[in-house]
């Protein structure tokens, strides 16, 4: 079984557009989307530097498109015929559309809207976020738990995120947990999926309002627990209570697992999460979709997958 995932905030990179505009029809695709949503997507991929695409009402509708062209360029959905599809954090709104639970103007106009909340929640406190790489994950929480801040992604791998003010982060690096070999500082702009973003769940609870979500074609595993949720409304119930709640990216590993997942393809900007996966489901194949040059490896592994299938 093929598992089709997203990446979430952080793995934007300036320039990383650049090459996949030029793909036929590409740049056509990202003017829509930009003149629907009122944010220029191709400016923002192309010539914007770490700071502007940093802002989280940037980042988070400029992830989303990545991960739409690039799963696009690679085929139609019904093509890559994925057993299953997942993304991490704000990736899980990529995984939605791949689903079908949104279609791809419902997901950015939705990702922009919860950027937007979600920068302003941040804005009220200084807050940030940082990998603690190795250790062991019960020790580590509990630290953090004493320092006052939160586990927000549980990532598996040995890897947790830990979310909260600068001053908290900043006795973190003062005083790691037992076994943490190294702490690294994320390139987000507030302490997401903590109770710091709680009034942007109010804001995206509105916004979903206006959706009218289909249930998922392709089993949707969820960042809440790692289960599959086989009904759109709850999917985008979880999409706006997601946003302060803990990701729990090991789970959704564990899922994929128990559904037999044997390769792995992570949209562009992909890295993170097949690096995950390759610590934490070894035997299973990975490609992450970096630039164009990696499409006709992905396609092969789409036909390996068809021919298992």
């Amino acid at each position: 079984m093929l598992v089709l995932v997203a990446p979430g905030q952080g793995a934007q990179t300036p320039g990383f557009l650049t090459d996949w505009l030029a793909l036929p029809g590409a740049a056509d695709r990202v003017a829509a989307w930009s003149d629907a949503i009122g944010l220029d997507l191709a400016h923002y991929g192309t010539k914007a530097d770490a700071d502007e695409i940093r802002d989280t009402s940037v980042a988070q509708p400029l992830l989303v498109a990545a991960g739409l062209l690039s799963a696009a360029a690679l085929g139609d959905i019904s093509e890559i015929a994925p057993g299953a599809v997942a993304g991490h954090s704000v990736g899980e709104i990529t995984a939605a559309a791949f689903a079908g639970v949104l279609d791809d103007t419902a997901a950015l106009a939705l990702v922009r809207k919860r950027g937007l909340a979600m920068a302003e929640a941040a804005a009220v406190t200084e807050t940030g976020m940082s990998a603690l790489l190795g250790g062991d994950p019960e020790v580590s929480v509990a630290h953090l738990e004493k320092l006052g801040l939160t586990p927000a992604n549980v990532n598996g791998a040995g890897q947790i995120v830990a979310a909260g003010t600068m001053e908290q982060l900043a006795a973190l690096n003062e005083d790691k947990p037992e076994g943490v070999r190294k702490i690294v500082p994320l390139k987000v702009a507030g302490a997401f999926h903590t109770h710091h973003m709680a009034p942007a769940v109010d804001r995206l609870a509105e916004a979903a309002k206006a959706l009218t979500p289909a249930d998922p074609k392709v089993t949707y595993v969820s960042n809440k627990d790692g289960q599959a949720v086989a009904s759109g409304t709850e999917v985008l119930e979880r999409l706006v209570g997601q946003v302060a709640n803990p990701v729990r990216w090991d789970r959704c590993m564990e899922t994929f697992q128990e559904l037999g997942v044997n390769a792995l393809i992570e949209v562009c900007p992909g890295g993170t999460l097949t690096g995950l996966a390759k610590r934490a489901l070894p035997g299973v194949k990975t490609l992450a979709l970096k630039t164009p040059a990696d499409l006709d490896a992905a396609r092969e592994l789409v036909a390996e997958h068809a021919q298992q299938a």
